[in-house]
């Protein structure tokens, strides 16, 4: 990989953790849903420098979805989506790090102890593999995508007219 890709990909890397940060450092929900949508932007934006143009624009299409319908429930029904009220966000800080540290430590156990192979003897090109991983996503696991968004779709109505106290001109 020459520089130019490899100097994106750092910058790209370093703002996805930056903004994965500000989640957990920000007051305000809504700001928080945004840092996460860009932090996952970032993400997509290094499987395009590497080439992976399907997931990268998958990734950055589904992200900007979910951000902005989390961001519209938010605003509906919280009490403080700006998070202009003094409130503590964070929460079991102890138990937190330790779960962060465990779980740092098993990643590089992983990462150091895994054998890893050499290259790749033979690797398809870009529009193979956007085929290839296509027909795997969208093949037999297509109805179970379908069917859990569906159920997911039904239950944010469900939700949304739970949580909608009736009016008095709503009843008879």
């Amino acid at each position: 990989m020459s520089l130019g890709p490899v100097l994106f990909l750092a910058f790209f890397g370093i703002a996805a953790i930056w903004f994965g940060v500000v989640v957990f450092r920000t007051q305000s929900m809504v700001r928080s849903a945004i840092a996460l949508l860009f932090s996952q932007t970032s993400v997509g934006a290094m499987f395009l420098v590497m080439q992976a143009e399907f997931l990268g624009v998958l990734q950055i299409m589904m992200m900007a979805t979910e951000m902005s319908v989390m961001a519209i429930f938010m605003v509906m029904f919280m009490m403080d989506p700006g998070g202009m009220g003094k409130m503590d966000m964070t929460h079991q800080k102890r138990l937190s790090l330790r779960a962060g540290g465990i779980g740092l430590v098993a990643a590089l156990v992983v990462i150091w102890t895994a054998g890893w192979q050499g290259p790749v003897p033979e690797v398809p090109g870009a529009d193979e593999q956007a085929r290839m991983l296509g027909r795997e996503i969208l093949g037999r696991s297509m109805f179970i995508f379908e069917s859990a968004a569906l159920m997911i779709l039904t239950a944010m109505i469900a939700a949304t007219m739970v949580a909608v106290a009736p009016q008095e001109r709503d009843r008879p």
